[in-house]
């Protein structure tokens, strides 16, 4: 059993990091205050090829393995979690299920400009009355000649507003439940798609989340993804991935809380030394280092899973689950560590702070993880 990153994955993380020093973090602060989409960042990871790192060259992707985007990931929300989130987005929940289920046409008509980075992607599957319970759902596709006409609304659909294509989940059989969910390629500009206003998060600010309208909107036959039916299983696939995608942004996040804590607490003086000699502060800072490590050998360990063509979903689920709870965790203590000015707009760990929040609930609340590996344990 081999702990250690290969040297290809160390030049990686050393590439990915002193781009994140140049154009990420002098941003960051600016991102998320006004807030403004990193369309300038976005536009420099394409030109690195980084928009579709785990797809084949032949798709327009960098032909690299799940955990070298995982590290990508990692290293972007470290410095920004709007830039990490809005990367993960586009590759684990728009790229895949077009990578996955997509014919050989969608490929190479969707698939490979995604990878380019020519346009970015989203995933349109939560509803105002449906998060959790996808059978819930209330967005219909009914056949119509050769397409379907797609009516209902969808919330909290992130990149959105900057999506050249849009993966909608919709009814085609609602006495089916989820077995009556489809899957559709709907491009930007189509007819009847409406992209709502952008929401004012509390966290993860620059990126770009709206609702999305389906007024009539038709789509060609062509266009369906993978088969009638196949919405629900297609879904749930792609978001077993992409978790391990929101326990990397976990840990970039959780690692910069870290960060922050152990450098302030070198500086800052109090009763005539820092209080790094403290041994309350020595006691958070160690408690931090040990779930920020014991985070990452998780979200490694499911990522090598995935690289392995092993079964991951229980994987997934534990990275997302324990890295997102700790970076809500050392978050607080990066707070505690700075005092008063943590608590202070503009300060870093303010940012980490609120940015955290948001890994235990999106892609699948810390309620759902615990589902899915009690699930995987029990049955």
């Amino acid at each position: 059993m081999d702990f250690n990153l290969t040297e290809e994955h160390k030049l990686i993380r050393a590439n990915v990091r002193e781009f994140c020093e140049k154009y990420v973090a002098p941003i960051a602060e600016v991102t998320d205050s006004e807030p403004k989409f990193p369309a300038d960042t976005v536009k420099r990871l394409a030109e690195q090829d980084l928009l579709g790192i785990p797809y084949p060259a032949e798709y327009g992707g960098a032909g690299s393995d799940y955990l070298s985007y995982i590290i990508v990931i990692e290293e972007l929300s470290r410095a920004c979690a709007t830039t990490g989130f809005t990367l993960e987005c586009h590759t684990s929940l728009a790229c895949y299920p077009l990578f996955k289920f997509g014919t050989e046409e969608q490929k190479q008509k969707y698939l490979v400009p995604l990878c380019k980075g020519e346009m970015l992607g989203a995933f349109a599957l939560t509803e105002p009355g449906a998060g959790t319970d996808a059978a819930a759902a209330a967005t219909v596709a009914v056949k119509d000649g050769d397409g379907y006409v797609l009516n209902g609304s969808k919330i909290f659909i992130s990149n959105a507003p900057v999506a050249g294509v849009i993966i909608v989940f919709a009814m085609t059989d609602k006495t089916k439940g989820t077995k009556g969910i489809s899957a559709f390629i709907v491009p930007q500009g189509t007819p009847g798609l409406i992209i709502g206003k952008h929401l004012n998060k509390m966290g993860i600010r620059g990126s770009l989340t709206s609702e999305v309208l389906l007024k009539d909107c038709r789509v060609p036959e062509k266009n369906l993804l993978g088969g009638e039916g196949q919405g629900f299983k297609i879904a749930m696939m792609t978001l077993d991935g992409g978790r391990i995608g929101i326990a990397a942004q976990a840990l970039g996040i959780a690692q910069a809380a870290l960060d922050e804590s152990i450098h302030y607490s070198k500086e800052r003086v109090q009763f005539g030394k820092p209080i790094a000699s403290l041994q309350a502060i020595q006691w958070m800072i160690a408690n931090m280092a040990t779930e920020v490590e014991a985070s990452r050998f998780l979200t490694y360990h499911a990522a090598w899973c995935y690289d392995q063509g092993l079964p991951y979903s229980k994987e997934a689920a534990m990275a997302k689950l324990f890295a997102s709870e700790t970076a809500a965790r050392q978050t607080n203590r990066a707070v505690q560590v700075h005092g008063g000015i943590g608590f202070i707009k503009g300060h870093k760990v303010e940012r980490l702070y609120r940015d955290a929040k948001i890994t235990e609930i999106y892609e699948g609340t810390s309620e759902v993880m615990r589902m899915v590996v009690a699930g995987s344990l029990l049955r």
